[in-house]
């Protein structure tokens, strides 16, 4: 039919250019991709301050044993309490280096006994713990650390599944807003979309049209998105550092995969709308 010529091809038979706002769907798409961004750079960022606090959380707990105490009887004490995975004892050149960033060469000074310990869990029966410890060994002080930041890590990692969720939802409401443009389209286009039908048109060539034009303004709206994305992260990413111990790296791969991710979501959504309304047709 004349529909499927490369010069009606050309054309635009259907009037799309017209019917669909070349500023109003890029400008919404954008605003996704810009929240997307940033999503998925929480996400990273959560899960680079787990794998962080996680190495700390390790060693979870340091004993320090009164002066009067042996450290090695002390140590193997300690490793036969329930929930001590480990019994470390730190001996005095070990101390001396962890003092040294604060009190310099402390080698010369009398450092009390320190007993490092490994916990099988750092679930809620690790609070007891220090009980336990100052009945075993009396006068002894725990430092519980670890399981704090354990704590910390869990909240990070709730915050890294929260991003996600969030960034599934940004692509939902993407694919509604495109399911509204679309229908859109299709009423300002009903006329010149049902003589083309009745002249031979398959639902394939004009859910192609409808999904090329889509897809052609979601990716256009991504790509704004996600240069607008740029400098605010790199802005971001700085001021994280004091918490990452580093700056957060920028997501430049994850950037440049919002376009085609966007205008995939877009192709796909109007493709199926319009072939559900078509279908629909008596």
């Amino acid at each position: 039919m004349v529909e499927r010529t490369p010069r009606a091809r050309g054309r635009d038979p259907l009037g799309l250019k017209r019917a669909m706002a070349d500023r109003l769907l890029p400008g919404l798409v954008a605003a996704m991709a810009l929240l997307a961004a940033l999503a998925m750079a929480g996400a990273n960022a959560a899960a680079a301050m787990a794998g962080r606090w996680e190495g700390g959380a390790a060693a979870a707990m340091m004993v320090q044993l009164p002066r009067n105490i042996a450290v090695a009887p002390a140590a193997a004490r300690l490793a036969a309490l329930p929930g001590v995975a480990e019994a470390i004892a730190l001996d005095h050149d070990r101390l001396a280096a962890l003092l040294r960033p604060w009190l310099g060469d402390a080698s010369g000074l009398p450092l009390p006994g320190m007993i490092e310990l490994r916990l099988t869990s750092l679930g809620p029966a690790s609070l007891a713990l220090p009980a336990a410890i100052e009945a075993a060994i009396p006068g002894a002080q725990v430092e519980a650390h670890g399981v704090w930041v354990a704590r910390l890590s869990a909240l990070a990692r709730s915050l890294q599944a929260l991003a996600w969720l969030v960034l599934a939802l940004v692509a939902g409401v993407a694919a509604a807003m495109v399911a509204v443009a679309t229908r859109a389209g299709i009423a300002a286009r009903r006329a010149t979309i049902l003589i083309l039908h009745d002249m031979g048109a398959t639902d394939g060539t004009i859910a192609r049209r409808f999904a090329g034009r889509i897809a052609w303004l979601a990716g256009l709206g991504a790509v704004l998105g996600a240069a607008a994305a740029a400098p605010l992260l790199w802005l971001l990413g700085g001021l994280a550092a004091p918490l990452l111990g580093d700056t957060l790296a920028m997501p430049w791969l994850a950037l440049a995969a919002l376009p085609p991710a966007a205008a995939g979501i877009a192709w796909a959504t109007a493709h199926a709308a319009v072939r559900l309304w078509l279908r629909s047709l008596p």
